[in-house]
């Protein structure tokens, strides 16, 4: 019975281990895709005038009542770099949020709406390809969780097996082309985006991060797969050949 029961309990694990980098493909796609970390950095943000209320670091006092000359002149005569205060800011596929200079809360506004038109199409087309790797993703679990509790014959199984690792290989391949297209969008808006955008300093955030250890789990996943459904077909040929060779030493040597 062990050669039996190994190759079988060998088969559930390597089912088992793509089940769960599917899923965790599946969780931290969808988790990208929703959130805003995809970059972030620092804006150089224009001081406001001080008025009345506003008095300290945040804010020019060479417009205020109480400036004095002393520090009208000392402004003048500086570099200009005091007029201006960096806030953080954060930016997805869908918006991009920054710090208010004088508030605590979040200014957010679309990301598509601050892309240049001329790299607009290639955005669409990479959010286009992230949902198009979000299905196929879902596709390809739901047929590996079909498969964990298909009790029928190995033969279907193994069909199932075969379309999944397909799906599998599909989405990985569509979520590393939306990957690189939203990177070259972004870069692009960097360079070409409007004044009021820019950024002074930036990164790629926990976000971007998220969708490639998606793309990475997805890979590993259709691997495991197409591993399970090679090993098998293996140890299917090498059955038979066992069973034609039992087969052809009886005919040659028949039992009297």
């Amino acid at each position: 019975r062990m050669p039996v029961s190994v190759p079988a309990a060998d088969r559930r694990q390597r089912a088992s281990a793509a089940f769960c980098l599917s899923f965790l493909s599946l969780i931290f796609s969808v988790t990208a895709f929703s959130s805003s970390y995809w970059c972030a950095g620092t804006r150089k943000v224009a001081k406001p005038f001080c008025t009345g209320s506003n008095r300290g670091e945040l804010c020019i006092r060479i417009n205020s009542p109480d400036g004095n000359d002393s520090n009208g002149v000392q402004y003048i005569w500086e570099t200009g770099d005091d007029k201006f205060v960096e806030r953080k800011f954060h930016a997805g596929i869908w918006y991009s949020c920054e710090e208010s200079v004088n508030e605590d809360d979040e200014k957010c506004r679309s990301f598509i709406s601050l892309t240049p038109a001329s790299d607009r199409g290639v955005l669409w087309l990479s959010i286009v390809a992230e949902l198009l790797y979000i299905i196929l993703l879902l596709t390809g679990f739901i047929l590996m969780s079909v498969e964990m509790c298909y009790y029928s014959t190995v033969i279907d199984g193994l069909k199932i097996n075969a379309f999944s690792a397909v799906v599998t290989v599909l989405a990985g391949l569509l979520g590393m082309v939306a990957h690189m297209m939203y990177t070259t969008v972004f870069q692009m808006t960097v360079n070409l985006g409007p004044e009021d955008w820019r950024p002074h300093t930036w990164d790629y955030g926990w976000s971007y991060c998220l969708a490639w250890a998606s793309f990475a789990c997805c890979m590993a996943a259709a691997v495991t797969t197409i591993n399970k459904y090679t090993k098998t077909i293996l140890e299917f040929k090498h059955k038979r050949k066992m069973l034609e060779r039992s087969l052809k030493i009886k005919y040659t040597f028949p039992d009297h």
